[in-house]
């Protein structure tokens, strides 16, 4: 080939690829339409780096706008205006105005934001100089948003899930502005056109209550399990799904009210009801053991949860719960199953409280799992076990029986020892209490787990509250003050039963000071007498029970519900009080004025008379020092804010290189206090061995003796945290005349005493 007939090829080569260049410029389809608005762009970006619920707080903490005064109104200002402060939004590239925030986002300015989230994106949006004005396609800025999450790395930001959308304000009604109801919860969608998706499954990118973007379809076919059909009149269905009812015509559907009140999957396409299945087999009894994943029925063993179980409420005005609310020890629900596992819990009656289950720890207190448990039987009694309750043995009274991991009773799951006879119990040799050996009414049932042995004790609520109140205040005590410690301790334990706690261990509460000690002490028969005069009585505040906190002795003044940093206000009956008939609430908020209060021993209150009433101590710099690390030498201690009654709510420690803040009494109590402090009492007795500060009702001076080291002395008052009921204050009225609900009325304001079923 000649030279010349070389470059001609070459050059018409070139032309030809410049030609092609030229046809797939001017043939590529306009992309303008896929673009995304600006107002979009910039939520999606401000939710990368923080909460709508933060964004919101930060504009109104900031209190200017970049947006004129008639457009700070639109939903997108707070994202926009966050964006341009933090730099990730310029105003020469996007101005803030309502018609520039509508407008589609540039190359340009995706370049931008990409660049200011993360440096290393800089140059990543694929801007060019003929482009740089252009529309940025939709679908690029997804794939670029998904970098800039892999590049802010929050494991708690956004979050990618496949959603059932229920509906939105469209077709809920009533309903919240810009709310979309799913499957997954309920979520803000401002900015985003959703009702196209209506009974789809859909993949969105979310940050906690809030939508940020619909990434996919995924099915316009699907089927809503597990659902509660509720009605069906007027040719609608009425269905429960999550927060909201929907709608379905029933026309078509044969026998359709025999659909109604029942368990059902609904198969939808394009928003039409294509098929109901019924769900109509049913279990129930006592519930064992609540986990994640799996509920153990007594009778049934351990059965798994289907992937979308519910809880339903059905009785009375209908409700859906949480896992959380099935009660271990009760047997409340019936359970629909299916395929071998639980579809729903349908909750059919009220909680009675008229049982608890405890689980009982290891000598000390130490651990919930025993390494064996050693049981001495003081009456006949039947040991059931097997995966179902089917097998049973028979053990004579004064017997013993070890169990271990491993033991026969235990290879399929939990055995369960009670007395033949009411009268019977059963002693566990293998723990120790104050008492000694304990001995136990009721059932006991031994799980083995993976940390070692569970220890489960099943009792009547009256019979556990005979093992607590005494454990609680000494028998010898008035019976009108036992009979205020039994109405205490019974609404702590109903309350406490509602929390369910140890459900995954199949308790309501432990036996520690966690919650209510129990069986540490023998039974009184005082403090007996005193829970059967008040059977089954309990206070409540606008009719739900009320935290019937109680402590040991007060300093002649009671604090509110806020002394754990909580809103005072959620518990209106604990009030800051004197113990005393005028029952006034003192100003102490000063440390003058709490420092006068608390030196005068003979302050007038139920409780003077008792030796930790009042009580001083003291500790040096360098016990303090020693303790506290990052501040170098101690040089002071003060109280620095005060909580009503005058409790010390925040101290400073400074030193020679920094400070340290102890907020609220449980720092304080833990930081000051030690065992080997010294305590002296009001009668003039030395005491030690409190773990922490006896109270945080305390007033500190600095003192420098002759041999030159600083010492900090404390002026304190009261063992306990303070609120509710003193047990010595209600001693000191019950010694008055006043009777229990004397006693209760004074320390909870406004409560009413009655049994829970009134």
């Amino acid at each position: 080939m000649s030279k010349k007939s070389f470059i001609i090829r070459v050059v018409g080569i070139l032309a030809l690829v410049f030609t092609l260049m030229v046809i797939i410029v001017v043939l590529e389809p306009d992309r303008k339409a896929e673009g995304l608005t600006r107002a979009r762009a910039a939520k999606a970006a401000a939710l990368l780096l923080d909460s709508r619920e933060a964004i919101q707080e930060y504009e109104n903490e900031a209190g200017t706008s970049h947006f004129s005064q008639k457009e700070q109104n639109n939903w997108y200002v707070p994202y926009m205006d966050y964006l341009y402060d933090k730099g990730i939004l310029s105003e020469e590239l996007t101005a803030p105005t309502a018609q520039a925030a509508q407008q589609e986002l540039t190359y340009e300015e995706a370049d931008y934001i990409a660049g200011a989230i993360s440096k290393r994106l800089a140059s990543s949006a694929g801007m060019v100089q003929r482009n740089r004005k252009d529309a940025y396609p939709e679908e690029d800025w997804w794939t670029l948003y998904d970098q800039m999450v892999d590049a802010v790395g929050d494991p708690d930001g956004v979050q990618t899930l496949d959603v059932l959308l229920y509906g939105t304000p469209s077709n809920i009604r009533p309903s919240e502005s810009w709310t979309a109801y799913t499957s997954e919860g309920d979520f803000r969608f401002e900015g985003l056109a959703l009702d196209q998706y209506i009974d789809c499954e859909i993949r969105i990118m979310v940050r906690q209550d809030e939508m940020i973007a619909v990434r996919e379809l995924v099915s316009e076919d699907i089927v809503y399990e597990n659902v509660w059909l509720d009605a069906s009149e007027g040719g609608v269905f009425e269905v429960h799904l999550g927060s909201v009812i929907r709608t379905f015509s029933s026309e078509g559907v044969k026998d359709a009210e025999s659909f109604q009140n029942h368990l059902v999957d609904l198969e939808v396409n394009q928003g039409e009801l294509v098929k109901i299945s019924l769900k109509t087999d049913t279990i129930s009894g006592k519930v064992l053991a609540v986990k994640e994943d799996s509920i153990e029925i007594e009778g049934y063993g351990e059965i798994p949860l289907d992937r979308n179980f519910r809880v339903y409420k059905v009785y009375g005005e209908f409700e859906e719960q949480d896992l959380s609310d099935i009660l271990v020890g009760y047997d409340l629900q019936e359970f629909v199953t299916a395929k071998g596992k639980l579809c729903a819990a349908l909750t059919t009656r009220e909680f009675d409280a008229k049982r608890i289950r405890v689980l009982l720890m290891t000598t000390g207190f130490q651990s919930v799992f025993h390494p064996s448990v050693t049981l001495t039987f003081q009456g006949d009694a039947v040991i059931t076990y097997g995966e179902t309750g089917e097998k049973q043995d028979e053990i004579g009274s004064g017997e013993s029986l070890t169990i271990e991991p491993g033991s026969r009773y235990l290879k399929d799951g939990r055995m369960a020892v009670t007395p033949i006879e009411e009268s019977g119990s059963i002693q566990i040799t293998s723990i120790s209490r104050s008492q000694g050996t304990p001995a136990y009414s009721g059932t006991l049932e031994i799980k083995e787990e993976e940390g070692g042995l569970t220890l489960v004790n099943d009792l009547y609520l009256e019979d556990y509250l005979k093992k607590v109140v005494p454990s609680e205040m000494p028998g010898s005590y008035e019976l009108e003050a036992l009979k205020a410690q039994a109405v205490c301790a019974r609404t702590y334990a109903y309350r406490q039963i509602l929390g369910n706690s140890y459900s995954q261990y199949g308790a309501h509460v432990d036996d520690s000071t966690s919650f209510q000690v129990y069986n540490n002490t023998e039974e009184s028969a005082r403090a007996s007498e005193a829970v059967n005069a008040t059977y089954g009585q309990m206070m409540f505040y606008s009719g739900r029970a009320i935290e019937a906190f109680y402590f040991s002795t007060s300093c002649g003044h009671t604090t509110d519900g806020s002394a754990w940093g909580t809103d005072g206000s959620s518990t209106p009956y604990l009030k800051a009080a004197e113990l005393r008939d005028r029952k006034e609430t003192l100003n102490l908020s000063s440390n003058e004025a709490f420092s006068e209060f608390i030196k005068n021993k003979d302050y007038p209150a139920y409780d003077q008379s008792y030796p930790m009433y009042r009580w001083e101590a003291e500790i040096t710099a360098e016990e303090l020092t020693a303790r506290v690390s990052g501040i170098g030498t101690v040089t002071n201690l003060e109280v620095n804010e005060r909580g009503p009654g005058g409790i010390a709510k925040l101290v400073t420690i400074s030193g020679t290189d920094g400070s340290r803040e102890l907020n609220g009494q449980t720092e304080i109590r833990n930081v000051l206090g030690s065992s080997d402090m010294e305590i002296t009492r009001k009668d003039g007795q030395t005491q030690s061995g409190f773990s922490i500060l006896p109270s945080a009702y305390i007033a500190i001076e600095p003192r420098t003796g002759p041999d030159g080291v600083l010492r900090f002395h404390i002026y304190g008052g009261g063992y306990g945290h303070g609120v509710g009921m003193s047990q010595n204050g209600a001693q000191g009225m019950a010694k008055e005349g006043k009777d229990y609900k004397d006693i209760l009325e004074f320390f909870y304001e406004g409560v009413e005493i009655r049994e829970a079923a009134e």
